[in-house]
């Protein structure tokens, strides 16, 4: 119950504060998890590089780019949630200005900071950036070049990412010490665990429906007012007539077969595939100093057990072990020096330490594996197998390359489907989930699926044929839009059925209603409810008792029946009217009688309330801190430049965030 009491708050925070995990945020794009879901309060991606500002902190401007780019970072993470999720649904709800407003106050808190004489050094920086997880090599050691990856792979630079770190470790100075010195009344927690153990006992009746459809029958003017004033209810959504024509493997013909040159030339050239090569699982470890080093390789040519050696300098045998390693693969994970002296050593020899940019590396060989090579004859059919697929790659590749330059030059849909000789695809009017409407027969093919998208993002009044992929570097089709019929109810004669049973359901549903205010009516005005429920007409009411603590609702989590949390909002001797499930009727929830709760007897529940207290507590004065920082600055927002901005990346679609 107090995570529902909290519930705005958290959510508040989840956008906006909390600045001590941060760092977190900051790397979210490499495998940490984040907060909140919008990315972190610094302003990182590619900067300010350009475009009009749209606010600006203590003269300090806020980009288009800045804003965008973390707008396009939530985007991508809410999109692998939610793979059909379109940009403009996504700023719908306001998450352009969300995005704004988190790094207004990311900059006011590192204003803040500066000013009150607090510094973040390089030395603080690089202490938090090789403590990321996600920047280790297999060794579990920092490693840069991992570290310069995963940044490009995030398109930020390393200048940028630093600046982030550091805006975020101010973040933490400033609103962890406030966050960890709030701290939650006994009291208070002791009256809100008395409620958690409240006890109320009560009864629900359900009033179904459909047990009053029976007997309503419309006559057609009734159907066709229906019909007419709810529209919208049986609207079908924008369908399209597609075509396409797919191009394969098949389309190719004979691309050519592998020749006698060509596989002993690939035979020749593939040593590493098809020679004989020797691997070896090797042990490793790199530790900070040499002095560390030489006594590690000392404890372990004395006899200790390499993994035993290294257990005690905190490494795990998973950590120190490298099976069946080629010297080329070795190498990658450490250097050229650190492979060559771990394959010319003999099996069961320890060498180094040999100094990299990492440490000092001590590597023993452990076992040395010898793989015999594989004669030609042998490998033939694998060989031939492989160059006949690359040389249907190529000649599909060649086949696509030329429709798409025949299309280029403005040849039609038909010409180019008929100068290539494939087969065309029409389906009859489908949705963009590839449904037909009208209970036509149609099941999509699984060639059409990939293609339902694309063809749905066809522009009506230049509908250009494509060419679009359906299997990477496998089948492609040719793709056209043949019709477009827009978003529209079918005539009222194709749907009468659907639309008399829609009337029937409503009527149900109002007459339901209805009977359900009467027994309440009937209840709150002192009627005892068994006899409410016996005298009502129809008599189709469902009654049965309930009895709950608010602590048992609060453990069921968000799967809390409606009737249960009605039974605590509602005062002793009174009755409530609520909807049904799935609008198939209605309850009525009656309050019989409040046991008042006394958690004395569980220290352990009043302990566990204020510790939620105190996290409530410790969130609020954060957020108190952070506002009174942006109101301490000077901040401006550039309305027209912000609606502009939104509209251009939501493609004018997300006006309604204003």
């Amino acid at each position: 119950m107090l995570a529902f009491a909290r519930k705005k708050l958290a959510k508040w925070l989840g956008i906006v504060l909390l600045g001590f995990i941060l760092i977190a945020m900051v790397i979210t794009g490499f495998g940490t998890g984040g907060f909140g879901g919008l990315g972190s309060l610094s302003g990182g991606g590619n900067g300010a590089a350009a475009g009009d500002a749209l606010a600006s902190v203590n003269g300090q401007p806020l980009t288009v780019n800045e804003v965008n780019d973390m707008v396009n970072r939530a985007y991508e993470r809410a999109r692998q949630q939610q793979p059909t999720l379109d940009m403009a649904t996504f700023l719908s709800q306001g998450t352009y200005e969300q995005v704004l407003d988190q790094l207004i106050m990311a900059r006011s808190i590192q204003a803040f900071g500066e000013s009150q004489g607090i510094r973040v050094s390089d030395r603080m920086i690089d202490r938090e950036i090789v403590n990321i997880p996600a920047f280790r090599n297999l060794t579990g050691q920092f490693d840069q070049n991992v570290m310069r990856q995963q940044l490009q792979t995030q398109n930020l630079s390393e200048a940028r990412f630093r600046q982030d770190v550091a805006q975020s470790l101010m973040q933490r100075q400033l609103l962890g010490p406030i966050a960890l010195g709030a701290r939650a009344p006994e009291g208070v927690a002791r009256e809100y665990a008395n409620l958690l153990v409240e006890r109320r006992r009560g009864q629900v009746a359900a009033i179904p429906s459909a047990a009053l459809a029976q007997g309503i029958n419309p006559s057609e003017a009734e159907i066709a007012a229906f019909y007419n004033s709810h529209r919208l209810m049986f609207t079908v959504p924008e369908r399209r007539v597609i075509k396409y024509a797919v191009i394969g493997p098949e389309q190719t013909g004979q691309a050519g077969q592998a020749t006698e040159a060509e596989i002993a030339a690939v035979y020749r050239n593939s040593p590493r595939s098809y020679g004989a090569r020797e691997t070896r699982t090797i042990q490793a470890i790199v530790l900070p100093t040499k002095q560390a080093a030489d006594a590690f390789a000392a404890r372990v040519r004395s006899g200790t057990s390499f993994v035993e050696a290294a257990a005690a300098a905190g490494f795990a045998a998973g950590d120190v072990t490298f099976a069946s390693q080629t010297r080329q693969q070795f190498e990658s994970v450490a250097n050229a020096q650190v492979a060559a002296a771990a394959f010319s050593a003999a099996r069961g020899a320890v060498a180094g330490p040999i100094r990299s940019e990492l440490g000092f590396h001590v590597v023993r060989v452990e076992a040395i594996n010898q793989i015999a090579g594989r004669p030609l004859e042998a490998v033939r059919g694998e060989i031939a197998a492989a160059i006949n697929a690359r040389k249907r790659m190529e000649a599909l590749s060649d086949l696509v390359s030329r429709i798409e330059e025949q299309l280029t030059d403005g040849a039609s849909f038909e010409e180019t489907a008929r100068a290539h000789n494939l087969t065309v695809v029409t389906t009859p009017p489908v949705t963009a989930v590839g449904q037909a409407a009208g209970g036509e027969p149609f099941t999509a093919s699984p060639d059409l699926q990939p293609l339902l998208t694309p063809a749905f993002e066809i522009d009506p009044e230049q509908p250009e044929p494509a060419v679009e992929q359906i299997a990477p570097n496998e089948r492609f089709a040719l793709l056209a839009v043949d019709r477009v019929l827009p978003a529209a109810p079918p005539p009222l004669a194709q749907i009468r059925d659907q639309v008399r049973s829609a009337f029937i359901a409503q009527r149900a549903t109002q007459l339901a209603r209805q009977l359900a205010d009467r027994i309440a009516a009937a209840i709150n005005s002192g009627t005892p409810a068994a006899q409410a429920f016996a005298q009502a007409q129809p008599r189709i009411a469902t009654v049965r008792p309930i009895e709950i603590r608010r602590l048992d609702i609060s453990r069921q989590g968000q799967q809390v029946p409606a009737p249960l949390i009605t039974l605590f909002s509602i005062p002793q001797g009174r009755a409530r009217v609520i909807p049904g499930e799935n609008g198939a009727g209605w309850y009525i929830v009656v309050h019989e009688q409040r046991t008042a709760g006394d958690a004395s007897g569980t220290p352990q529940l009043i302990q566990s309330t204020r510790t939620e207290f105190t996290s409530s507590a410790s969130e609020e004065l954060a957020q108190q801190f952070a506002r009174a920082a942006q109101a301490r600055g000077e901040v401006s927002r550039n309305a027209e430049a912000i609606r502009r901005a939104r509209q251009a990346l939501g493609g004018g679609a997300a006006a309604g965030a204003e």
